[in-house]
Order: structure tokens, then C-alpha cells, then sequence
């Protein structure tokens, strides 16, 4: 079973059970959950953690025994993965639950970064109704504009709900692959720019046209003087 959580809750859990359970943080970088004993990742980050034991993976099986983990932590991991049942059925083999938090189709259209653009494989959706997992290959139908940094991050303090998936899931991770995306034509950031220039003129046109102005002849005078 797989359903909507939300990743404050998970972390209560987690510090309820810290002393009980054994719990992984895959895909860690360098900010892993403070209650996982052992972090794994594809980059060496051995010498970040002093405090935790760090396992490098260097396959696609995971150097995990059956069921050697109480809870399984991934936080941004499954859209980079190029096989993505593979990873989900090692997932569930070294755990019966864990936490899995992945961008929204929004976001993941929206930031402009090397990461989301090249980096993401895949898209998803989550079925409330059924409860299962959509999963897409990456599409891209927003020209991006926000870059990773005060911005982006408020934007995800404020609209975390829009912006991220986050689900917990028992004994199995119900998804499946289906083309729930809709083509549409992409709008440029620079058509953006002037709907939001037309909206401002429009409803407030003597600030916003003095604004203008200003830019005029401002360009007017670095490029002709």
C-alpha cells in the first residue's frame, strides 16, 4: 500500500522509533536524515558522515540483506533512476516500509537547473483514488525559469503540496507506467514576461508605465552615449 503523507509527519515517526528501528536514507548527498543509522549513496560521501555508517552503491542491486531495514528513506532518488521497477523491487526488498518524496510535475518543469533538466528520467502522478504510482518518461512542457536558491525555496516552504509528492508505503509500492501527460504547446519564459507586462499595464498603467519609461532610457543611455 502507498498514500499521501507529508514528510513532518514521517520525520515524528522516525524520531519516535529512532532507538527501535534500523533506517536508510538512499540517495543521502549530504543531507541525510538525522534518524537514519545508515546512509548509502552513488557519490562517496564516506568522509561527510562521521556519524553514520556510509555504504557506496555501485550497482543496481543494493548491497542490502532482505529485509535488513526497518524503514527506507528516499527523498528525491527515484527520478534520476534509469530502471525504475528494478530500484522499487530492491526497495522493497530490503524493507517492508519506508518514505518516498519525489517533484511534482510542476516542479519539475518550472526549475531551471542541470539537475531537473538532465538529470530526471522520469515524471510522476499520484492516483488518490486508486492509490498506485503514475510514472512517465520525462517530459518537459514549461520553459523554466526559477533557479535553485531564496526564491525556489520559498516557493517550496509556501507550496510544498504543489510542488512535491510525498508518500509512505507498507509492505508493497503500487505503481505503474502510463502516459498521463497531455501535449500542449510550450509557453517560453518570454511570453510569460509580457502577459505579465500586459496584466501590469492594464491594472496599474501610470506606475507601470513610468517603470518602462525609465528602462527606456536607461538602455537608451548605456547603448547610445
Amino acid at each position: 500500500m502507498i498514500e499521501r503523507t507529508s514528510r513532518e509527519h514521517v520525520l515524528e515517526i522516525l524520531k519516535e522509533n529512532q532507538n527501535k528501528w534500523n533506517i536508510l536514507d538512499i540517495g543521502c548527498n549530504q543531507d541525510a536524515v538525522s534518524y537514519a543509522q545508515t546512509v548509502a549513496d552513488s557519490v562517496d560521501y564516506s568522509k561527510f558522515y562521521k556519524d553514520k555508517q556510509f555504504i557506496l552503491i555501485q550497482s543496481k542491486e543494493l548491497p542490502f540483506k532482505d529485509k535488513e531495514f526497518d524503514f527506507v528513506y528516499a527523498s528525491h532518488v527515484i527520478e534520476h533512476v534509469e530502471d525504475v521497477s528494478f530500484f522499487i523491487n530492491e526497495i522493497e526488498r530490503i524493507s517492508n516500509k519506508g518514505y518516498i518524496e519525489l517533484p511534482s510535475l510542476l516542479e519539475d518543469n518550472i526549475v531551471l537547473s542541470n539537475n531537473s533538466l538532465h538529470d530526471h528520467k522520469w515524471i510522476f502522478k499520484f492516483n488518490d483514488v486508486e492509490k498506485i504510482l503514475l510514472i512517465e518518461k520525462k517530459k518537459q512542457f514549461i520553459e523554466p525559469f526559477i533557479t535553485h536558491g531564496i526564491l525556489f525555496s520559498s516557493l517550496r516552504k509556501n507550496f510544498r503540496s504543489s510542488l512535491v509528492l510525498e508518500l509512505m508505503w507498507k509492505e508493497k509500492i503500487n505503481y505503474k507506467f502510463e502516459e498521463f501527460t497531455f501535449q500542449i504547446k510550450k509557453p517560453y519564459f518570454i511570453s510569460i514576461i509580457k502577459k505579465y507586462l500586459s496584466y501590469r499595464i492594464r491594472n496599474n498603467k501610470i506606475k507601470t508605465l513610468s517603470i518602462i519609461i525609465l528602462l527606456a532610457f536607461f538602455i537608451i543611455n548605456i547603448f547610445f552615449f
